[in-house]
């Protein structure tokens, strides 16, 4: 997996101080996306030990709330088999920190469903390790400056926690 940028400090994705990786790779390519470059999986820098690392440290200050995933798109497969693994890490060395994770994909008909386009061996692991996930495509259509959190109407705070 590729990840494009750390935000080690960020209040625009989630609740409270967060740290957001922003990872690569996206076969939806929403019109009007704001972070087109992230749909190339190979967008980036390469995600490894050390990027693990970096996060875990960026995540155990105090003032950070806890870790958003975006993209890109995370639920994409290929990112699953390594975002999956890194969610059950931070539970477990940082339980109090939360994960909130967005995705173009919708939770409950494509995620969700053991025949879900996006299910995969890794699907149950990593929504084991988010507390709030934002589903729904971005619709240019449907954009709303004014949500919290959110792009357009259409997309959904769902806690799983």
């Amino acid at each position: 997996m590729h990840y494009g940028e750390i935000k080690k400090i960020d209040i625009a994705n989630g609740e409270g101080v967060r740290v957001s990786l922003f990872v690569s790779g996206c076969t939806i390519h929403c019109p009007g996306c704001f972070n087109k470059c992230t749909w190339d999986f190979c967008y980036g820098t390469e995600f490894t030990h050390h990027t693990e690392e970096e996060i875990l440290e960026a995540l155990s200050k105090d003032f950070i709330s806890g870790l958003t995933v975006l993209g890109g798109e995370p639920f994409e497969k290929e990112n699953q088999k390594t975002l999956a693994p890194f969610f059950t890490k931070i539970k477990r060395l940082l339980p109090q920190k939360t994960i909130w994770c967005y995705t173009g994909y919708i939770y409950d008909k494509d995620i969700l469903p053991k025949d879900g386009k996006q299910r995969c061996p890794s699907t149950d692991e990593m929504l084991s390790g988010i507390d709030v996930l934002v589903d729904g495509p971005f619709k240019e259509e449907l954009k709303d400056i004014s949500l919290q959190f959110r792009g357009s109407q259409n997309q959904r705070i769902i806690k799983l926690r």
